[in-house]
């Protein structure tokens, strides 16, 4: 069978995540590593003709230069969270990467975002539809270049502020604002997400920034049959809460007060040091609680930047809850995991599973990816157990319609 070229351009090209995961795929395409991590790799994934990994072509937008090896390198030195020879052995990788990445832009990123950008990238000034033209013409170029038959854009980029502005119910409101720097409500990853439209390219918001998630640009996705999925990957605290909240749930304990301290050390961290930055993030975190227990508890997030950690994150929780006879009881629990590592498998998961949905005709918000979601896009169930059974049936669905010719 004839190899795929598909392409995955990775808004963040130069992070963490970014570079993680080409290291990763570099290391599977070679046979380096076992695929741990990757549910695509498990039954019933394996049996749906996902992309492969040598079929995957990868570029990306990034604000700031230096080279992707040095970055996965500083995974090492900083974190000791990728081996130097698997780093090595994504040298060849890295060099066919590097000449594919263009400039990002800083239209409506925020300040703290801005203060990370090459002075060359800081010097551009553009207003947000000329920011839109650029990147598309950037997509449209890589798609042409590699041959491409889809093209998945995924932001994997630094968290920005919320919207300081409303953003309109219709994209006809909004489109004439795409001229005013000053009356634009959409920030930069909406940009993105805009330019991945117009380019005809699945989107994935990995990150808990606005992207597509507004109403009037799901309509724009239904309207131009665009496949996406987000926000939010869900990696590490929040995973837990989703899974040991429907707990208490099904026991009937009260869970009273809940409260989640993070500290971690990496450009996120870095980045959500800003308080206006940190409040996407937080809202995300803390809004799931309620939807699965059915009311509110007391609930507290704190996140903090300690530089020293690198890309590990840890995480303490305390859940205070109360049982029969109304005896207050308690859960404590610490969660260690480094951040990049536990991202990367997530972003090519997600990259094979919205390239099948969208070579299966599926468009709009992928609900049936919610598993992989802090805040999944349509969808209010917050249950992992639940979330994962959506996953689950649609792969059954596929099959089936791959087993009916459909």
């Amino acid at each position: 069978m004839a190899k795929r070229r598909v392409g995955v351009w990775l808004v963040g090209a130069k992070g963490g995540v970014a570079t993680t995961m080409m290291t990763g795929l570099a290391a599977l395409r070679g046979g380096a590593i076992d695929p741990v991590g990757l549910i695509t790799e498990t039954d019933p994934f394996a049996r749906l003709g996902l992309v492969g990994f040598g079929e995957l072509v990868v570029g990306g937008h990034d604000i700031r230069s230096g080279r992707l090896g040095d970055e996965a390198r500083r995974m090492w030195s900083e974190s000791r969270a990728i081996t130097p020879e698997l780093i090595d052995g994504a040298a060849g990788f890295f060099a066919e990467v590097e000449p594919r990445l263009r400039p990002g832009t800083l239209v409506a990123s925020g300040d703290r975002i801005r203060s990370l950008a090459d002075p060359e990238a800081a010097a551009v000034v553009e207003s947000p539809r000329a920011a839109v033209e650029r990147i598309g013409r950037d997509l449209a170029e890589f798609v042409a270049a590699e041959r491409l038959e889809h093209l998945v854009v995924v932001n994997v980029a630094s968290t920005e502020p919320p919207p300081s502005l409303p953003i309109p119910l219709t994209f006809a409101e909004v489109e004439p604002l795409l001229d005013d720097p000053a009356r634009c409500p959409l920030p930069s990853s909406s940009l993105y997400f805009l330019a991945a439209a117009a380019a005809g390219a699945s989107y994935i918001n990995f990150t808990p920034s606005t992207g597509a998630t507004p109403a009037c640009l799901q309509q724009l996705a239904l309207e131009r049959g665009v496949a996406h999925a987000g926000c939010d990957g869900k990696t590490g605290e929040t995973l837990l809460k989703s899974v040991l909240a429907p707990m208490f749930a099904a026991r009937n304990l009260q869970v009273m007060s809940w409260v989640g301290h993070n500290i971690f050390g990496n450009m996120d961290g870095k980045v959500l040091d800003d308080p206006r930055n940190k409040a996407a993030k937080v809202r995300s975190k803390d809004h799931l609680l309620a939807a699965i227990l059915g009311y509110p508890p007391q609930t507290h997030v704190s996140i903090e930047y300690i530089e020293s950690l690198g890309d590990w994150k840890t995480a303490w929780d305390h859940v205070h809850f109360r049982g029969f006879l109304g005896t207050p009881m308690t859960l404590q629990f610490t969660w260690q995991g480094c951040d990049s590592i536990l991202a990367a498998p997530l972003v090519l998961d997600l990259v094979r599973l919205v390239e099948r949905a969208h070579r299966g005709g599926e468009r709009g918000p992928l609900d049936w990816l919610a598993c992989f979601f802090k805040s999944p896009i349509g969808v209010a169930e917050q249950s992992f157990a639940a979330q994962v059974s959506m996953l689950m049936n649609w792969a059954s669905r596929t099959l089936a319609d791959d087993r009916a010719g459909v």
